[in-house]
């Protein structure tokens, strides 16, 4: 579990998104554009590429790529996911899971950079962490 104390969220990842809670290694952020449910989770770790990461902590990380890819497609009912480590502004390590409605904002074509958004109101990002917490339990834990 990561330690609240040293984790320092990179602060353009802090403006962009809600911090929704803890997932065993890494944290759950939701951006702040409810067009497309889109999370993103940032392990724990000064590392900026996958492969540097302990063999134990990738497949920590890919079944929490995993639990919340299978949460997006139960809860949001999206036709497609895309799931990415991109980091070329952001350099802190953080992946990308962004479920696709073939008519949301931009289908078919990427997401990423897209400048349409509309913001999550309060009570929104409220029921969305609420779900996490009742549907996974297990694996989430929210601020």
């Amino acid at each position: 579990m990561s330690n609240p104390d040293i984790f320092t969220l990179d602060s353009r990842l802090d403006n962009d998104c809600f911090v929704l809670g803890q997932l065993k290694t890494s944290r759950l952020l939701l951006l702040n554009n409810a067009l497309v449910p889109w999370f993103i989770l940032v392990p724990d770790t000064t590392a900026t590429e996958i492969y540097e990461l302990p063999h134990a902590q990738q497949l920590e990380l890919l079944e929490e790529i995993n639990i919340i890819s299978n949460h997006l497609k139960q809860n949001f009912a999206v036709d497609k996911l895309n799931v990415a480590a991109i980091g070329n502004i952001v350099k802190q390590m953080h992946i990308h899971i962004v479920g696709r409605h073939v008519d949301d904002f931009c289908w078919p074509g990427v997401v990423w950079g897209a400048d349409a958004k509309q913001a999550y109101k309060d009570n929104e990002v409220e029921t969305i962490k609420s779900q996490l917490t009742d549907k996974l339990p297990e694996f989430f834990h929210s601020n």
